[in-house]
């Protein structure tokens, strides 16, 4: 008889702590990327998604954010923000998650940074290194999400991180890689068949490690009841990178 193929592993995000309703997300993915204040969230808010992390399994991620609470994150300040004010903005946000997840018996696994930071990095190599220096700072061992394909994850890896570089689910891609932005028609799938065969075609690309699907999109649960569906009919487990490391330092 045949050994068995090796199981494929893949990590299932999603971006919460940013709004009511998130509960039934939670026993759905392997990693959060919790709202640190920046674009959203507040402490009640942190400690209630870390509180849910831990009782669903769930790897604790912060989701820090250029300071844009009005735009949600998603436009970048104008004059740009000085690196080293930037450094300091995401070490405090980072900082918060990690320390309460510490009080309550967990630990900050991982940082992924939000919406227009999160775009920015991935063209701007300083704006990329002013973020490494802000979590360096707050949780020098937190492995970094950054775009497949992007300079962010280069430059990250550059600067001794361990990175995971993530696609998205519910997001459309230009042919270079880059995401359609969100004011153009399409740019977020929400249909989820279509999700669903997206994340399967992304998560079968090489280097891989993540999918996101935003918990703000409309329909999220079934979006990621469709994409898990998927990735195991095509024999894919779902593992945090924080597992996948431990397994392989074991």
């Amino acid at each position: 008889m045949g050994s068995s193929p090796e199981p494929r592993f893949i990590d299932l995000n999603a971006d919460l702590g940013e709004g009511p309703g998130e509960e039934a997300l939670y026993p759905l993915i392997t990693s959060a990327n919790i709202a640190c204040g920046g674009h959203a969230g507040t402490l009640v808010s942190m400690v209630a998604a870390i509180d849910r992390c831990r009782a669903a399994g769930v790897a604790i991620g912060a989701h820090p954010s250029y300071e844009d609470v009005a735009g949600f994150g998603r436009h970048a300040p104008r004059p740009a923000i000085d690196p080293q004010e930037l450094a300091a903005s995401v070490e405090l946000q980072v900082s918060l998650v990690a320390s309460h997840a510490r009080d309550r018996g967990g630990r900050l696994a991982h940082v992924k940074p939000h919406g227009a930071l999160y775009n920015d990095a991935g063209r701007d190599p300083e704006i990329a290194r002013a973020i490494a220096r802000g979590v360096s700072r707050a949780a020098r061992d937190a492995i970094l999400f950054g775009l497949a394909g992007s300079s962010a994850v280069g430059v990250w890896r550059d600067m001794g991180f361990h990175v995971v570089a993530e696609g998205f689910a519910d997001r459309a891609y230009h042919p270079d890689g880059t995401l359609v932005p969100r004011g153009e028609p399409g740019a977020v799938l929400t249909d989820p068949d279509t999700a669903a065969a997206h994340a399967l075609a992304l998560a079968r690309t090489a280097g891989i490690e993540t999918l996101c699907v935003h918990g703000d999109t409309p329909g999220a649960l079934a979006i990621l009841g469709a994409v898990r569906a998927a990735l195991a009919g095509d024999g894919f487990a779902l593992r945090s990178p924080l597992r996948s490391a431990a397994r392989r330092r074991a």
